[in-house]
């Protein structure tokens, strides 16, 4: 393989809180060792400050397509059976990779669009196995109000590109246990047969965990000693080092770009809840335990193994930059608002993004610079109702991480308003240029572009 095309594997976790790996100063605080991603983190970049969207179909969509989810209409998780997800226009990482010469695989839950055109085989990826929305879905069957006669029935679904989608078996509690490694097999053998070809690939592997509901497959069932959640952690930390054993045993580990990353905040509702670590918050909030989750970025030869940093990167970033490193470029006929990143990945210079605005929804809740937050609105988790604030908060998350005061005595910072008020600006003057695609748009909708 060649190093100037790598492979890349984007392993993406569902609901990884900031506070659950070891090298994020969890594994055996949350009773389970995670030792494979703790060493993983020591080859690669470890990112604390590694931004995500507020929720999952946010984060997906910001990933794939390099814009704030705002822009695609994928600003919130779209309700079973309505109409969503990308329109046609949008080019995913997929769609740019395949366009290049990239074998593209996509496995596990896709959550930005459920419908003809709208899959990932529709954008981009050779093949896609997995789940339309989202896990919570395998416990309908247990609801005594469901009636799936009358009700939506949730499918694991199989598609090629070119070949229509079909579904392959009910969504159960069983099936949702044991699927990783159905993910895995499949992954294993698209990543052969790429390199049997000689053609580089891109794997999107989406992993179950640590979404609701947290249930080990039986090998893990009881080995933490703590409890389901820390079998499932131990479960998700061995189904990582899995794959990086299969690149070490093709011998393409030093030709692969690996990134473990989170798609959000952790998971909020009680019995599977995860943790937040050193910050405050769930996800669905503004706060810092939403906007924060585990990163790590592996590229041999390219990152230096060991090194962290707590200067911001946010996920639309990744497209950007992957794309760079694969030797190809972002589409330069719309708004992206992924940077490329690979300078200060590689050690050679600063994060060149120094923050970013966020949105709960459609609802614009605050913006980052730097190590300062202008939270407009206060909820500090999914299930605690938002509050308007008549004033927004100045937090200086260096001093306050908890984000429990609303001025930094004997300091005002109010000089950091210039800051913020550029990155609303020139977010503001992009949507004139291009305005945002509405929620539910039709699968032809295109953004009417002005010059500006």
């Amino acid at each position: 393989m060649s190093a100037i095309r790598p492979n890349i594997v984007y392993f993406l976790v569902d609901n990884l809180g900031f506070g659950e790996l070891g090298c994020y100063g969890g594994g055996i605080l949350r009773g389970a060792d995670t030792r494979r991603i703790d060493a993983f983190a020591g080859q690669g970049k470890t990112l604390l400050n590694f931004a995500p969207e507020a929720q999952c179909t946010p984060s997906r969509s910001a990933l794939m397509t390099g814009r704030y989810a705002i822009r695609s209409g994928n600003h919130t998780v779209a309700m079973a059976g309505s109409e969503g997800g990308l329109v046609a226009w949008e080019r995913t990482m997929g769609d740019v990779l395949s366009e290049n010469g990239y074998a593209t695989a996509c496995m596990g839950k896709w959550h930005i669009g459920a419908s003809d055109g709208r899959w990932p085989t529709d954008h981009g990826f050779d093949e896609w196995y997995g789940i339309p929305r989202t896990w919570d879905e395998s416990l309908w069957l247990d609801d005594p109000w469901y009636d799936p006669e009358r009700d939506l029935v949730s499918h694991v679904m199989e598609g090629r590109k070119g070949e229509p989608v079909h579904p392959v078996t009910q969504l159960t509690l069983d099936v949702r246990r044991d699927i990783d490694l159905e993910f895995i097999a499949r992954s294993k053998a698209f990543i052969k047969r790429s390199v049997d070809a000689k053609t580089p690939f891109f794997l999107y592997f989406n992993h179950s965990l640590m979404h609701l509901p947290t249930i080990p497959r039986p090998e893990f069932k009881g080995i933490s000693g703590q409890g389901d959640w820390a079998d499932c952690l131990l479960q998700l930390d061995a189904d990582f080092g899995t794959m990086l054993d299969y690149l070490d045993e093709l011998g393409i580990a030093d030709d692969t770009i690996v990134v473990l990353s989170g798609d959000n905040g952790p998971e909020e509702v009680q019995l599977w809840r995860g943790h937040s670590g050193f910050f405050s918050g769930s996800y669905f909030t503004g706060m810092e335990g939403s906007l924060r989750t585990p990163c790590v970025v592996r590229y041999p030869g390219r990152v230096p193994g060991g090194a962290k940093s707590n200067e911001i990167v946010h996920i639309t970033d990744m497209y950007t930059t992957l794309l760079r490193w694969a030797g190809t470029d972002a589409p330069q006929d719309r708004v992206i608002d992924g940077v490329d990143q690979r300078d200060f990945l590689e050690g050679q210079g600063a994060s060149a993004r120094e923050g970013f605005p966020y949105w709960m929804g459609d609802v614009l809740y605050g913006v980052k610079w730097q190590n300062f937050k202008l939270a407009m609105y206060s909820q500090r988790t999914l299930t605690e109702p938002a509050q308007k604030l008549a004033s927004p908060y100045l937090i200086n998350l260096t001093t306050d991480p908890g984000e429990r005061e609303s001025f930094d005595l004997p300091y005002l910072h109010s000089w950091v308003g210039v800051h913020f008020a550029k990155i609303l600006g020139d977010f503001a003057h992009s949507v004139q240029r291009e305005p945002p695609i509405p929620a539910g748009a039709p699968l032809d909708h295109v953004p009417l572009l002005k010059h500006a």
